[in-house]
């Protein structure tokens, strides 16, 4: 079976190679990495990953938009959210865009793992 594709969108370097360990670990393949949201949607159109990890605080265009705007170019995109505790407003607002699931900073690897299979099998 073809390792999943995965692109990590966060502004934060850090928290990038976070989950690109964690991830690389469970056997997906990182295919790319945005530091903010304009970055992440152009990307996305070029590289076309199964899946998505999308920071919402980040400068230049923050998750929600580049959420809205990745959508609109693959309505069937499976993106997940990161955030921090008390975004919950922010979580809701991008499931209603259209994420499929949010992962809360600082990581957990068992809930990034097991958030991404069960997105990555939909």
């Amino acid at each position: 079976m073809a390792k999943k594709r995965v692109m990590i969108v966060d502004d934060a370097l850090f928290m990038r190679n976070m989950l690109r360990n964690i991830l690389e670990q469970d056997g997906y393949e990182i295919v790319a990495e945005a530091a903010d949201g304009g970055e992440a949607v152009l990307t996305y159109r070029d590289v076309r990953p199964d899946i998505v990890t999308l920071d919402i605080i980040m400068p230049v265009k923050n998750g929600i938009e580049a959420l809205r705007e990745i959508m609109a170019i693959d309505p069937n995109a499976r993106v997940v959210i990161c955030s921090a505790v008390g975004q919950e407003s922010l979580v809701q607002k991008a499931q209603s865009v259209g994420a499929r699931d949010f992962i809360l900073k600082p990581f957990n690897p068992e809930r990034v793992k097991e958030v991404i299979g069960r997105v990555s099998a939909e």
